[in-house]
């Protein structure tokens, strides 16, 4: 086995974490300055949109934004006070609430959607052909599955190995 600094895995994971980084960024920053929201606060409206009467159970929610619940609860406060979301205990089980889309949220979200959609396009989508996209599709949605299906080991159930090569000296 290469080096990692020579490797075709290193070769595809730079540019990636450096462009997804970079467009996480141009995307808050943009929907920061057009619609007022983060985006974290855009997801986390989107999410609630999808969800059945535009609620999910904290714990589900937290999931699904991949929070743990100390930070999702931190940002339904936040996004509390703006009237975007409201935490709502549930009638079975007192020990669960659920963040609730408010309608002054759906509006925030649909108010801020096709101009989002129009960045996520231009900064993203729009220099891609048919078959990438569907390439990034498949890589995507089969990594997300797989990061889903064992958190906190490697893919094969074995704990994570230690780094073998230090970042400073390969460059990881």
């Amino acid at each position: 086995m290469g080096s990692w600094r020579s490797s075709p895995q290193r070769r595809a994971w730079r540019p990636y974490i450096e462009a997804s980084l970079l467009l996480e960024t141009r995307l808050d920053e943009d929907l920061r300055a057009a619609a007022g929201l983060s985006l974290r606060d855009y997801n986390v409206l989107l999410v609630l949109s999808e969800g059945p009467e535009h609620r999910l159970r904290m714990g589900d929610l937290a999931a699904r934004m991949v929070f743990s619940p100390s930070r999702l609860t931190y940002q339904i406060k936040a996004m509390e006070r703006r009237g975007w979301v409201l935490r709502q205990p549930s009638r079975e089980d007192k020990r669960v609430n659920y963040a609730v889309l408010t309608a002054s949220g759906l509006e925030t979200l649909r108010a801020a959607y096709r101009h989002h959609v129009g960045t996520v396009q231009r900064l993203f989508t729009d220099d891609l052909d048919e078959h990438e996209l569907e390439v990034l599709t498949n890589v995507f949605s089969r990594l997300r599955a797989r990061l889903h299906e064992f958190p906190g080991q490697s893919s094969d159930g074995t704990p994570r190995p230690a780094l073998t090569e230090a970042p400073g000296e390969q460059g990881g």
